[in-house]
């Protein structure tokens, strides 16, 4: 009898393998050879699942991208308005080893989507998607009396975005200053000044 394969279960291991090496070694390190080697597959074994490593690098964004999401989802659940938001963006900004390895795999994600259009759109509907639940945290919090500031929510969540982008940008400088203790003090700032 044939050995029942898992295929979801394989391929998620092959996205976990390549965030992870393009985290911690870079993008060039992430050949298909290497994906497949750490993966623990024969190097053809990866085309039954991605045909090729434009493929597979956006497919390990989406990887991350959903796993960020998942966390935001936890770290939120039975909290609403500014206490939700705060959870979010505590999920976003890389305050923690895997957050900040996150933010390695953001990064020449973003650079490849200057030229590539298929990356971009996938780039541009993520980003639109947590602008979208900002918003929607932030009319909460005006509901609740914790939001008074006569700026739009959409301005607001655009804010807060660029914010939290930034800081995956300055936390992989050498010697950065942006250390955890100070994103989360920027994160207070912004919602402090809400009221």
């Amino acid at each position: 009898m044939p050995k029942l394969v898992d295929h979801a279960e394989r391929r998620r291991a092959i996205l976990e393998v390549t965030w992870r090496l393009i985290a911690t070694q870079g993008p060039d390190a992430a050949t298909m050879r290497e994906i497949a080697r750490q993966a623990g597959y024969a190097n053809g074994a990866l085309v039954h699942y991605f045909p090729n490593k434009e493929a597979l690098i956006e497919a390990a964004y989406v990887y991350v991208s959903e796993q960020t999401d998942l966390r935001i989802r936890a770290a939120a659940s039975g909290k609403r308005g500014l206490a939700a938001l705060r959870a979010f963006l505590v999920e976003l900004v890389p305050t923690k080893e895997v957050t900040l390895l996150e933010a390695r795999i953001v990064l020449p994600f973003w650079s490849r989507t200057v030229t590539d259009g298929a990356l971009a759109r996938t780039s541009d509907a993520r980003m639109q998607r947590w602008r979208d639940d900002m918003v929607v945290l932030l009319a909460e919090a005006r509901r609740d009396g914790e939001v008074r500031t006569a700026v739009p929510d959409a301005v607001i969540a655009e804010q807060l975005l660029a914010m939290a982008m930034g800081m995956q940008v300055l936390a992989q400088l050498p010697d950065h200053a942006t250390t955890p203790d100070l994103q989360l003090r920027v994160i207070e700032a912004h919602l402090a000044a809400l009221a």
